[in-house]
């Protein structure tokens, strides 16, 4: 069985769904055997329109996917939790390992500068991971 990482932010519209986007592709590119979801604090609708166009630009769709609301499941089942801007509802339990990209810029004020951050990090992840560790 696959180990996940989860990237979780508060809407689950913009910066955890480009994390994703990028942890697949990176992580397959690398040979490792993770697989990456994403959830949010408190969701929206639905991703925003305009980073299904800026991943779409990057030839990574995300057509269909739908934010969803963190769970306690979802954090007992992560090997790895990322969380982007928002605290872990205490409520839902401990994750076995997490870190905190509280660092990151807003989406709602510039979308690309936030693509290029979380696409920075991810890739500094996933060679992290590949040298045995997350930390």
């Amino acid at each position: 069985m696959s180990k996940s990482v989860l990237f979780v932010c508060p809407h689950n519209a913009a910066k955890s769904v480009i994390a994703v986007a990028y942890f697949r592709r990176l992580a397959a590119e690398a040979g490792l055997d993770l697989v990456a979801d994403s959830a949010g604090t408190e969701p929206d609708e639905a991703v925003w329109p305009s980073v299904v166009e800026l991943l779409h630009r990057d030839g990574v769709e995300v057509d269909g996917r739908r934010p969803r609301r963190l769970t306690a499941d979802d954090l007992a089942g992560a090997e790895l939790v990322v969380a982007m801007g928002c605290a872990l509802p205490a409520e839902l339990g401990r994750p076995r390992r997490a870190e905190a990209w509280d660092d990151l810029p807003l989406a709602s004020v510039d979308l690309v500068a936030a693509r290029d951050a979380v696409r920075r990090r991810v890739e500094d992840l996933v060679v992290r991971l590949q040298q045995g560790g997350a930390r």
